[in-house]
């Protein structure tokens, strides 16, 4: 009866600092990378560091951050400025799986071929200035049609309604005694954080229940060079031809351990290209053509800003520039 619950509608991304600053910790069980990533960074931001770089306690926010797939789920700590962070753990999630283009387009095998034909072939088609809209069933109904319509030309069996949500959204299917497991280790660790009745997990539990129940736990390590808990500046070698825009291409891609969204880049005495406002991203886009050399010096430090990182947190490169070949 104590308890009060009071539910926001939303993404996380709607609320500022002092939202987060409110909570003695926060429990998190967000369905993407992208929004742990955010929430990550926003928690970590607020913690004050003082001249030495000593965490002020009464401004850490602990996380801990609880996910499933199928029978397959984990649970970890998070003490911003003393564990690891989520970033630093980055690598261990592998990109969305995508198709190659001339598969999906020329020789579909599989149910996913066909339904991604729909989405990004036949989808732009027939609606040129709509995007797909994954919560309306209308449009879900559309793409399954299509999917199913192909599937059918190419005598390929699977294609449904469920798994059409499934691609399209990047739904993986959730087992309940999954959930019940990976969220009472999640609400243990909280009532150990609150209490501190016991040792608080160190840092990462993970949950097998494919062929029985096995748990295991491990400590995940700092990352030297993580851009959200590191003061670290990271050294970045390229060429000195090589033209900006493929330099934000290459921060963005899926081999690229940083895995930006929509980096906007700065240097101590210019703007390299900015994203927003419209005016400045107008005045800076003729730099997305330009060579490095022509914009940085060799040893030059950037500034880079991202929608996946909130308020002032950034990145800082450091630009080496080598020959063509070694590049």
């Amino acid at each position: 009866p104590h308890v009060r619950v009071t539910p926001h509608h939303g993404k996380v991304q709607d609320h500022g600092p002092d939202f987060y600053r409110s909570f003695d910790v926060v429990i998190s069980g967000l369905d993407n990378i992208e929004a742990r990533r955010w929430l990550n960074s926003m928690l970590v931001s607020l913690v004050a560091v003082d001249d030495d770089g000593d965490a002020d306690p009464e401004t850490i926010v602990p996380l801990v951050d609880g996910g499933t797939e199928g029978f397959k789920g984990q649970a970890r700590v998070i003490i911003p400025r003393f564990t690891s962070c989520f970033e630093c753990s980055l690598d261990a999630f592998p990109p969305q799986k995508t198709y190659p283009m001339c598969t999906i387009a020329e020789t579909p095998r599989l149910p996913e071929h066909c339904i991604s034909y729909a989405q990004l072939v036949e989808w732009p088609k027939a609606f040129p200035d709509k995007s797909v809209d994954t919560d309306s069933p209308e449009d879900m109904t559309w793409i399954f049609k299509v999917a199913e319509a192909r599937a059918q030309k190419f005598d390929i069996e699977g294609v449904t309604y469920m798994k059409t949500m499934g691609v399209v959204k990047n739904i993986i299917p959730a087992v309940a005694s999954t959930n019940a497991v990976v969220s009472a280790v999640c609400v243990n660790e909280v009532f150990k954080l609150m209490t501190l009745c016991s040792q608080s997990l160190n840092t990462y539990m993970m949950y097998m229940g494919n062929h029985g129940v096995y748990t295991h736990t491990f400590e995940y390590k700092k990352k030297d060079d993580c851009p959200i808990t590191s003061a670290r500046v990271r050294t970045l070698a390229v060429a000195p031809t090589m033209l900006l825009g493929t330099l934000i291409e290459s921060m963005c891609g899926p081999d690229s351990d940083l895995r930006l969204k929509a980096p906007s880049l700065t240097t101590a005495s210019q703007s390299l290209y900015m994203r927003k406002p419209k005016a400045l991203e107008a005045a800076t886009r003729a730099n997305l053509g330009k060579p490095l050399s022509e914009l940085v010096a060799d040893d030059d430090e950037i500034t880079v800003t991202d929608a996946i990182f909130p308020g002032d947190v950034s990145l800082t490169l450091k630009l080496s520039f080598e020959c063509e070949e070694a590049a």
